[in-house]
């Protein structure tokens, strides 16, 4: 019978670079250790020979897995928000380029109708099967943070510390006032003047965040805002609802609207349609997280993109000098989201003509 063929092992890479196996140790550990141009020999050596580390024998070298924990919610039924998965995408790559992978935990998991918030992070901390935690949902006055920093598990956070002034941990968010404001400023810029806020809970702090854009914008141009606020549970049937009442009994028809979510500008645009009126020609319509749903529902929803490539990035960063040989300084850092502009607000923008 015939044999497989051996994997390529540190010694085979050493031999073929030319160094010793303690290089290619430090060019696959420690690359800042070494020059440019023997790192660069290295890798090459590495791809002809197609190594693969044996991270299971680093691991336990070093005491390390390599591996980060994230405690996985999906996007329920009804809804456009695919957020979530567009930052766990970024996040496994940019977890790979700096050598960690990603380990999930979902929720329901355990069977449960209501998941426990903590046991995914607790069954992981007693394994020890991860160096560290991506924390997201901290809008949620949920308790992983709290319980984290009690038992001293490194984390970095997805979101602000809302409802924790005085917490001690590095942060990464996207600003939505800021998204926000620029959605509605867009909309004043082309003539709108009755422009109604669509939101999913005024106590949600991050949709009480990107309602302060609107209306900062609405009060710098000197337009009101009272009277003009809806709010509908996060699906488009909820929204299109909303929408119609809106649409329907308001003294004056809205000139545009603006929605904390795509979800909600979706269900704007179903509204829009049941009622023989078209977005971007007799009503504006933006949404927040252009999601896949937004770039291809007629006539294309303009919408906030959150840059949740950087956001992927600066985590892991985070991750990277928490998990470092020095003591840091917890950091927060807000990213600035940009419009994307569609159909909705410009009918001659997109493919919907």
């Amino acid at each position: 019978m015939a044999t497989a063929p051996q994997a390529p092992t540190l010694a085979d890479v050493a031999r073929r670079a030319g160094v010793s196996r303690q290089t290619v140790s430090n060019a696959v550990n420690n690359p800042s250790l070494l020059r440019e141009e023997t790192l660069s020999r290295v890798q090459a050596a590495i791809d002809e020979l197609g190594y693969v580390p044996n991270r299971a024998a680093r691991n336990l070298r070093t005491g390390t897995t390599r591996l980060v924990g994230l405690r996985y919610i999906a996007t329920p039924d009804g809804t456009a928000n695919t957020a979530m998965d567009r930052f766990v995408k970024a996040l496994v790559g940019a977890a790979r380029d700096a050598g960690y992978h990603l380990m999930l935990v979902a929720d329901g998991d355990d069977g449960s109708e209501t998941p426990d918030p903590i046991k995914g992070y607790d069954d992981l901390l007693r394994s020890t099967a991860v160096d560290a935690f991506v924390v997201t949902e901290t809008f949620l006055d949920q308790p992983q943070t709290a319980w984290l920093a009690q038992r001293r598990a490194p984390f970095v956070a997805f979101g602000r510390p809302w409802g924790e002034p005085e917490a001690r941990h590095s942060w990464v968010d996207v600003d939505g006032a800021a998204g926000v404001r620029a959605a509605t400023e867009h909309l004043i810029a082309r003539g709108h003047q009755r422009i109604w806020w669509l939101g999913w809970s005024p106590s949600n702090r991050v949709d009480a965040d990107r309602r302060s854009g609107w209306e900062q914008a609405m009060h710098a141009a000197g337009l009101p805002t009272d009277g003009l606020v809806a709010s509908a549970a996060d699906t488009v049937e909820a929204a299109t609802e909303a929408a119609g009442a809106v649409l329907d009994t308001a003294d004056h028809r809205p000139d545009a609207v603006v929605c904390a979510t795509d979800t909600l500008g979706i269900g704007v645009l179903h509204a829009l349609v049941a009622r023989g009126l078209r977005a971007g020609t007799d009503v504006g319509v933006v949404g927040f997280d252009d999601s896949s749903a937004a770039q291809i529902v007629p006539p294309g929803l303009t919408s906030v993109r959150a840059p949740l490539e950087d956001v992927a990035s600066e985590i892991v960063a985070a991750l990277r000098r928490l998990l470092g040989p020095e003591p840091v300084e917890p950091t927060g850092v807000l990213l600035t989201p940009r419009l994307v502009v569609r159909g909705s607000t410009d009918p001659s923008d997109g493919p919907f003509l």
